[in-house]
């Protein structure tokens, strides 16, 4: 996964494996930063992967 590679809901969706509304629920509470391209809604690998850390960190 490249840092600068920027992901579909549904890619999100796989490497989370959460579902649809659960992905535009942290993009709208700004969880999870994304940018509208026309109609079209991507995330950067690199914010999914600061998602993860930030939730490992708070398991702990």
């Amino acid at each position: 996964m490249r840092d600068d590679e920027l992901l579909t809901v549904a890619d999100v969706m796989a490497r989370l494996k959460v579902g649809r509304s659960t992905v535009y629920d942290l993009i709208r509470t700004r969880r999870l930063p994304s940018v509208a391209i026309g109609r079209c809604r991507r995330i950067p690998a690199s914010a999914v992967g600061e998602f993860i850390a930030g939730q490992l960190e708070r398991a702990a």
